[in-house]
């Protein structure tokens, strides 16, 4: 096995490998990484078409990081209420704010400190845009791709809008939906598409706008643990972004590894109803998910998850409450409320 990393700064290998492959075609005898989407590169860099399977590697997930295997998602898909914890979940809040503001990235995380991470952070970032996306593409208005980017951070978990990110900082809509795009491309962001757009007529079919790595959205936001922890208002709110796009992330690896997951995305309606994170098996069967970063879950929480369920009828498996509360409970017919560390923590055997 030959391993090739950043293939896309020399895609002139790929030709070679071509014609080598076109001798023998077995399975596994290249591996090829990089901080690039694979579709972004130029045409020259198809030439492996046919021949190549791709697979997009996420910032490590909790339980990578704790060295734990993860089971929520596979066990919510099949038997919803297993993943009900009997035990009284004991990450406080200023944990959940420690791995939060961490993120994933192997690099960052032995930083030895909370500021020697935030610089690793904004120089990962900074490279990212100057170098890779150079690479890219030719940008004439390039000095405005981090204060897009910036306002991206602020619109995390949120329904996207180009038209004023565009406006904040001096693009048309146009350009700015390119430069998202090449964002995106990048593994900075990532657009979660809308879910189940026929399933009732006033359902919106706009994505949602996240930060991949949590680390970065709080970099980005200038959102410290301190400043989290002191509960401020601004800081609150944002950090309820940030927690959705935190979650959803982890929701997203699990779901990677899954191959019963036959799509995901975001379920948002009109008149205000709205699911953060929905799963679909290959069957056809739904669950769904809401983040909260509150400690205790009310009836309002959860109508849209009700709705949902409604509309979808018995094709609806679960849907469940993501809480930094302590206990794990059944709210309502197939409806539960689980706390958010129950995504890395399995089962006690």
């Amino acid at each position: 096995m030959v391993l090739i990393d950043e293939y896309q700064k020399a895609p002139e290998v790929l030709e070679a490998m071509k014609a080598e492959l076109n001798r023998a075609t077995y399975p596994g005898r290249f591996v090829l990484t990089g901080s690039t989407r694979h579709d972004a590169l130029p045409g020259a860099a198809q030439a492996l078409t046919g021949r190549l399977e791709t697979l997009k590697v996420f910032p490590l997930s909790q339980g990578e990081r704790d060295d734990r295997h993860e089971d929520f998602l596979a066990l919510a898909l099949e038997h919803p209420e297993e993943v009900l914890q009997p035990e009284r979940s004991q990450t406080s809040r200023e944990e959940y704010v420690g791995r939060i503001t961490a993120g994933g990235f192997p690099l960052a995380l032995t930083m030895s400190s909370e500021a020697a991470r935030r610089r690793w952070v904004r120089h990962y970032v900074r490279l990212t845009l100057e170098r890779d996306i150079r690479e890219l593409s030719n940008l004439r208005q390039g000095d405005k791709l981090g204060l897009l980017l910036g306002r991206l951070a602020g619109q995390t978990a949120q329904v996207l809008n180009v038209a004023s990110a565009a406006t904040d900082v001096g693009l048309t809509p146009v350009t700015a939906e390119s430069y998202i795009s090449l964002l995106e491309r990048v593994f900075l962001v990532h657009r979660l598409e809308a879910w189940g757009t026929t399933l009732l007529s006033r359902s919106v079919a706009k994505p949602k706008i996240h930060v991949l790595d949590s680390a970065v959205a709080a970099t980005l936001l200038r959102i410290t643990p301190e400043k989290l922890l002191s509960l401020r208002a601004a800081a609150s709110t944002e950090f309820g972004h940030v927690v959705e796009s935190f979650a959803v992330g982890e929701l997203q690896k699990q779901a990677s590894w899954n191959e019963a997951v036959t799509g995901v995305g975001h379920w948002r309606h009109l008149d205000g109803y709205e699911v953060d994170f929905v799963v679909e098996r290959d069957d056809g069967g739904v669950i769904g998910f809401e983040m909260k970063t509150s400690a205790r879950i009310q009836g309002s929480d959860m109508k849209g998850m009700s709705r949902l369920r409604d509309a979808l009828g018995a094709q609806f498996v679960g849907g469940f409450a993501l809480y930094l509360g302590e206990r794990s409970y059944t709210f309502a017919d197939r409806l539960h409320v689980v706390p958010l560390d129950r995504l890395w923590t399995p089962m006690p055997h």
